[in-house]
């Protein structure tokens, strides 16, 4: 009988050759500075020469050397994973290693019901094994393995990274690429800095991240203060993920990074963009890389800096089957949370959650935020168990003149505020903010109104097509630089009303004149107070930000709405305000008004602890990996009248998109690629008439509406309905339907 090593585990690979890939791969963590414990260590080496033994069957070898696809026999095959368990001599280790390497055997796949197959098939495990090989599992192990070894966290770590060599290995890509540059990158950065401005250097906020960085620390500081450049070098010349909530900003981080820090240098096996359409934001502003290649390498976590979204990495707290491997990556791993106080309740719950497993298997956490209320300071220290080292950093200026006014937002007093501006010759940039679309696209029209058809007035929120909201977000962001000429700093003066949404609380960078603004709670208030007077060079001789309080016209309820208990506190720290308002000033409002003992009967943090307590019960499985974090799922749709202007060109794009997929079923090497690239080309092309609208309203819509237009064809997997709605220069509205109130108040930004 040949040895358990010389049967083969891939169609080109014996047991023994494969499981020399996994021990590279390890060796490789190891020789990073990944896995200091060496313990651990040999604990990994031995799973990963032991993890495939069980496909040592005549019927595996059958099936993994025949030319034709063989499927999988249940009624005469047992998932080798299981098999490879009954391999392991016990006698070669100690009682509790022998659990832990069994253990990350077992669950290295998710192929089957593990209990049952122990309990269910004895017989047919007998009747798969080598008798000369196998061993004898008693009761009370197996009943450990399954309660011990699926549940303990001192396993995760090896479970993850046994999966995470085995996936490196099979696939036949790099487990990991060393951070070796980021310091000296940053320090380069800086020395380019004093060639212009000989008094330039890391501040306050920089120094304490470089000295702490062996530490969690939160990091509150004044917009401006080089937050980014804080967090990045607190990580180091270590694995890091940057965490942050608005696409739009992770994308100019990762821009920042790619282009000032790293210069274009060796980006494929440095920085990583991870979120839903990073695949499209490569192909249409990363050049001369194999972007599919660079896209897989940010998608299996080898990249040594990645910015990120929640939802791509803290989806683990669901603990879906193979969890672990993202949790083990994170256990060496250094995590920056930037802007924690905009998560909605559900989503700080999940990231407080995941921050306290991450904490507690060794990876390190900064909080590097504008603004932070001490509740959530509060949460982090009792239910994450993370204690930090905490500083404020609060740039000494004034950038906001700000008055108070009861009554919903008026028309009138923007078109005088404007028309003074304009008629004196002053620098007339205004921002207004509303908190739901509806009230942005009616005060839009009443502007319009008493304004007349003129060009400096604009809309911006979410409803848009992908298209429209490139365009407009690009012109926003021209139109709101502080500076037209940076090098003299001359300020850039023009006219114009912009009317937005929360959209433009963390994902621009923007600097308007003049703010009018619907009251919200206080972090996202002074967030939009950060896009006036940015840089804090403007004059302050009048009021720059009038603040309104509709009162009873603030809507209450659940998803959406306004906390009634968040709301009432901000109005009342507003009492408190009228005319210059200072950094500090805004910091100790936030301390004094959103304690835990003012807030712990909102609606918010009822919804925290609900989704906390759910996310502590969960049981390994409940949920799938796809599935999404957020509460409130959207529904992509093309608006008919969008179809109906660009027919000719979708179709045309769509059958592009049949030819492509019957080239690529036959096409190998570089001319596969080059129709991958042209695969993506035009699924982009489609998804420029996309826009996400709330998934209730295209229920109801489905509900009134019983005529279909049918869908346009992303992919096997993706397809767009085209939906008859409203959709002009204010972006889109549903129809007025019949017997029913449109409930806009879901529709924030």
């Amino acid at each position: 009988m040949k040895a358990i090593q010389d049967f083969w585990a891939k169609p080109n690979k014996t047991i023994r050759e494969h499981a020399d890939d996994l021990k590279k791969r390890a060796y490789r963590l190891k020789e990073i500075g990944y896995i200091k414990e060496e313990h651990l260590f040999y604990l990994l080496l031995e799973c990963c020469e032991h993890h495939d033994d069980g496909k040592a069957t005549i019927r595996f070898e059958m099936r993994v050397t025949s030319e034709r696809w063989v499927p999988f026999d249940p009624e005469k095959e047992i998932p080798h994973n299981v098999l490879s368990v009954y391999y392991l001599d016990k006698t070669k280790y100690e009682e509790e290693d022998y659990l832990k390497i069994a253990s990350a055997i077992l669950y290295h796949h998710n192929y089957c019901d593990e209990s049952r197959v122990f309990n269910e098939k004895g017989n047919l495990i007998k009747e798969n094994l080598l008798e000369e090989y196998k061993h004898v599992l008693s009761r009370k192990f197996r009943k450990d393995l399954l309660g011990k070894g699926a549940e303990s966290e001192d396993i995760i770590v090896l479970k993850g990274l046994l999966r995470r060599c085995d996936y490196s290995a099979s696939g036949e890509y790099e487990i990991e690429y060393p951070n070796d540059f980021l310091l000296e990158k940053l320090e380069r950065m800086m020395q380019r800095w004093k060639e212009k401005n000989e008094n330039a250097g890391w501040n306050e906020l920089q120094k304490f991240a470089i000295e702490n960085r062996e530490t969690d620390i939160i990091a509150v500081a004044s917009t401006g203060m080089g937050k980014t450049e804080a967090g990045l070098l607190w990580i180091g010349d270590q694995k890091g993920f940057f965490i942050l909530p608005v696409r739009t900003a992770i994308n100019a981080i990762y821009d920042r990074v790619r282009e000032e820090i790293l210069q274009e240098e060796k980006l494929e096996e440095r920085v990583a963009l991870l979120h839903s359409e990073a695949l499209e934001y490569y192909n249409d502003n990363v050049e001369e890389l194999d972007i599919t290649e660079y896209f897989d390498r940010g998608k299996h976590l080898s990249l040594p800096l990645s910015i990120s979204t929640l939802d791509q990495l803290f989806n683990f707290v669901l603990r879906y089957k193979g969890y672990e491997t993202k949790l083990a990556t994170l256990s060496y791993s250094k995590i920056v949370i930037d802007e924690i106080q905009m998560y909605e309740p559900d989503l700080l719950a999940v990231l407080i959650r995941g921050l306290g497993q991450i904490h507690r298997l060794g990876g390190k956490i900064a909080i590097v935020t504008a603004t932070l209320a001490p509740f959530i300071k509060q949460l982090l220290k009792e239910d994450a168990e993370i204690e930090f080292k905490e500083k404020d950093f609060i740039l000494d200026k004034t950038r906001h003149s700000v008055s108070v006014k009861d009554g919903a937002i008026q028309a009138e007093d923007i078109v005088t505020q404007y028309l003074e501006n304009k008629k004196s010759g002053k620098s007339n940039k205004i921002l207004i903010v509303c908190n739901t679309i509806k009230k942005a696209q009616a005060l839009y029209e009443e502007l319009k109104t008493q304004l007349g058809e003129i060009e400096e007035l604009n809309l911006f929120h979410s409803r848009y097509i992908r298209q429209d909201r490139k365009k407009l977000e690009k012109e926003i962001r021209r139109f709101g630089k502080t500076y037209c000429d940076e090098k003299h700093k001359i300020l850039d003066c023009q006219n114009g009303i912009w009317i937005s949404t929360s959209l433009v609380e963390v994902s621009l960078d923007i600097d308007f004149d003049y703010l009018f603004t619907e009251l919200s709670e206080l972090n996202g208030l002074f967030q939009r107070m950060g896009r006036c007077n940015r840089k804090g060079v403007k004059n302050l001789d009048k009021y720059n930000c009038f603040v309104y309080c509709a009162g009873k016209e603030v809507k209450r309820g659940q998803k959406g709405f306004l906390d009634p208990i968040f709301y009432e506190q901000s109005r009342k720290a507003l009492q408190e305000v009228d005319g210059l308002l200072s950094e500090e000033k805004k910091m100790d409002l936030i301390n004094r008004y959103f304690t835990m003992e003012q807030v712990r009967d909102s609606s918010f943090m009822k919804k925290y602890r609900e989704v906390y307590n759910q996310l502590m019960e969960l049981r390994i499985g409940d949920f799938e990996e796809g599935e999404q974090l957020r509460s409130i799922f959207n529904q992509d749709i093309i608006p008919k009248l969008v179809f109906d202007e660009n027919k000719e060109f979708i179709l045309e794009q769509q059958d592009r998109l049949r030819k492509i997929e019957k080239q690529l079923r036959k096409s190998k090497g570089e001319e596969r690629v080059q129709y991958l690239k042209e695969r993506l080309n035009c699924q982009q092309n489609l998804k420029e008439f996309v826009v996400s609208i709330p998934k209730y309203e295209y229920q109801n819509y489905m509900e009134k509406i019983w005529e279909r237009f049918g869908y346009v064809v992303i992919s096997k997997y993706e397809k767009i309905p085209i939906m008859d709605c409203y959709y002009d220069e204010k972006g889109y509205y549903p129809l007025n339907y019949k017997e029913r109130t449109i409930e806009d108040e879901m529709m924030m930004c």
